[in-house]
């Protein structure tokens, strides 16, 4: 079974389907730490990722927004000094998304290379 971290984001369209509540569960398994958030009846998922300065912080922010521009598929980013938090959901669906969740994995490789200290 290929991990979610080496998936590819296919483009996603208005109609195209959002993962249900067994996906989800069996996704969730696959990144440790990270939540599913309703926010006005929208499914995100989200993590926060705890940094020893804001240089770190910074830079781990921008690896993620390399991320985003490399597949066009852009998260919430909030930096503040020492953590940055990262939402991911697709906006085209109003919900959760396969590559919501390929994404999210991602962004928890970055980590390991950024070195933060994660919560």
């Amino acid at each position: 079974m290929m991990t979610l971290a080496k998936e590819h984001c296919e483009a996603c369209r208005a109609d195209a389907p959002k993962v249900d509540d067994a996906q989800i569960n069996s996704l969730m398994e696959q990144i440790p730490g990270w939540a599913v958030l309703d926010r006005d009846g929208i499914k995100q998922l989200e993590k926060s990722f705890h940094f020893s300065n804001f240089r770190q912080a910074l830079n781990f922010a921008n690896h993620v927004g390399e991320l985003a521009e490399e597949v066009q598929h852009h998260p919430a980013i909030l930096l503040e000094w020492g953590k940055v938090t990262v939402t991911w959901w697709s906006h085209k669906i109003r919900g959760l998304h396969r590559n919501d969740f390929i994404l999210a994995a991602k962004t928890s490789e970055l980590e390991t290379t950024d070195s933060p200290d994660t919560v």
